[in-house]
């Protein structure tokens, strides 16, 4: 085997829907100021007995059944996760346990918004180094929890959910090399920290981060995948505001592709955004089996992660 790919998806929201009217009943905004700032509609918020481990097994489950396979198939668990209140056990370990996995590896990965893009590498090259057979890779994310609703700034972006996928050797590369790094001199540009903790941001230097740094460093990750923007079928950005996805996407220059736009019904689910969307997309049928796809994370810690990847 020469690579890896991602055999199967899954994704899982909460029931409970939060309407941008809803909003307005809580803090001083309306639907129109939220849609013309950031594009978002609606968001799914978890109950207080929806804890993430919850969601993200939900999300597993679905991406293990798609792919025809059972927890014990499984000998890798990684959950990308910012939201884990308790220190141990870990998320990972967690959805194991709900699942009956038996015996994985489990670690969680906690660099926010690109966590999933990171964990997503890390099952690739564990995969391919032998370390495991396949991997359940989940981005999982109860974003309600740490959010001052009081703070229209901020309470108006957030959403909960969980995205998953399998991955598993290939005899062709189906995930393609990782690009992937940080700007830790502003980590305190996007924050969820204090007791409790709670989430805040800067948000004018995130957007001008993102659509300035960024486009050229996700141009690379097409070429490490040996394909230019033009060459990709669909793109899926961390849904963290539709000005933000727009122009990046369009600096990217991926003028054939697909733009996944979930966060106008998901809001931002920060590491549960990326397989969240893409899931979504190949459920819709929106791109098929084989198509090249640019998974692209970035946010908290001003950290990024890209890679292009071939659809289950």
């Amino acid at each position: 085997m020469n690579g890896t790919r991602i055999a199967a998806v899954g994704h899982y929201q909460p029931a409970k829907v939060l309407t941008n009217e809803d909003l307005a009943g809580m803090v001083d905004t309306s639907h129109e100021w939220i849609t013309s700032r950031v594009g978002i509609k609606t968001r799914h918020i978890a109950g207080p007995d929806e804890p993430v481990d919850e969601l993200a097994a939900h999300a597993a489950a679905k991406a293990l059944a798609a792919a025809g396979l059972t927890p014990g198939d499984i000998d890798l668990v990684l959950v990308a996760t910012s939201t884990a209140i308790d220190r141990s056990p870990n998320m990972a370990a967690r959805v194991a346990a709900r699942l009956g996995i038996p015996s994985p590896a489990a670690m969680d990965v906690n660099v926010v918004c690109a966590g999933f893009t990171h964990a997503l590498a890390t099952a690739d090259h564990a995969v391919r180094a032998g370390a495991a057979v396949r991997a359940l890779v989940i981005g999982a994310d109860k974003m309600s929890e740490v959010t001052d609703w009081t703070d229209r700034t901020t309470c108006v972006l957030v959403g909960d959910g969980a995205g998953a996928a399998v991955v598993e050797a290939a005899d062709e590369p189906g995930i393609g090399p990782v690009l992937w790094g940080s700007v830790p001199e502003m980590g305190h540009a996007v924050r969820i920290e204090g007791t409790p903790p709670r989430f805040a941001q800067e948000g004018q230097s995130v957007y001008r981060w993102a659509t300035t740094q960024l486009p050229p460093i996700a141009r690379k990750a097409c070429e490490k995948a040996g394909l230019t923007p033009a060459d990709l079928a669909g793109v899926v950005l961390h849904q963290a505001n539709l000005r933000i996805i727009e122009p990046l996407a369009e600096k990217i220059g991926a003028v054939n592709a697909v733009v996944a736009r979930d966060v106008i019904q998901s809001g931002n689910t920060s590491a549960a955004s990326i397989p969240l969307a893409f899931s979504k997309l190949v459920e819709q049928g929106a791109v098929r089996a084989g198509d090249p796809v640019l998974l692209f994370g970035f946010g908290g810690n001003l950290s990024y992660a890209g890679q292009v990847v071939r659809c289950p």
